[in-house]
């Protein structure tokens, strides 16, 4: 009986704790590497498509140094009204994201993508997910940024914490999509690549 191949090297494409958290729950052995994207929108550019791109991008980059492993890459693009809205930086673009995402209807683009050369294998899987924000004070939109700092999340807060007091609600076919790192297409596409989240339980 021939031995079964051994499990290729999972790298994680990205320095986010939020997604390097998420792809913890999975229980896989992986590393993380810092991909090297130019991530300023193109001319015209739609946010899905920008998200798609960037996804695809960072996934090769780190590919081309780890051509032996799978690797996974990732994006997300709140889209108001078909305007990007990106990471703020800082409390003052945060106030002004804010303000404009108040009363109304944001979609945040999330892509995934996951890359194993050594198979010829390359997907990318856009989850978006809709959120409704209440209408915001001042006094609200300051408390919160003051409170939560989210300068390093595309639409300036964060689900997973306070920021879900600043929501009427979201509408998503996966919950971790918000987030930055949708679990249930990951884990799709990474049994497609031959990476098996359940079998090292089984």
């Amino acid at each position: 009986m021939n031995a079964p191949l051994p499990t290729p090297r999972l790298i994680l494409g990205s320095t986010s704790r939020y997604r390097r958290e998420l792809l913890e729950r999975l229980r896989l052995p992986f590393s993380s590497d810092s991909p090297r994207v130019d991530e300023t929108p193109l001319r015209g550019e739609a946010s899905a498509a920008m998200a798609e791109r960037l996804a695809l991008a960072k996934a090769h980059e780190v590919s081309r140094r780890h051509p032996d492993a799978v690797v996974i890459g990732a994006d997300q693009v709140a889209d108001l009204a078909g305007v990007p809205l990106g990471k703020p930086g800082n409390h003052e673009r945060a106030v002004a994201q804010l303000r404009s995402m108040s009363g109304q209807t944001v979609v945040f683009q999330t892509a995934v993508a996951v890359l194993r050369p050594a198979r010829g294998f390359e997907r990318v899987v856009r989850v978006p997910v809709t959120v409704r924000f209440r209408e915001l004070s001042e006094a609200e939109i300051a408390a919160y940024l003051y409170a939560e700092e989210p300068y390093d999340c595309a639409g300036s807060a964060k689900s997973e914490g306070l920021g879900i007091a600043l929501l009427e609600a979201i509408e998503s076919d996966d919950p971790t999509a918000l987030i930055g790192l949708p679990l249930i297409a990951t884990t799709r596409l990474l049994r497609e690549a031959g990476i098996e989240p359940l079998r090292s339980l089984v």
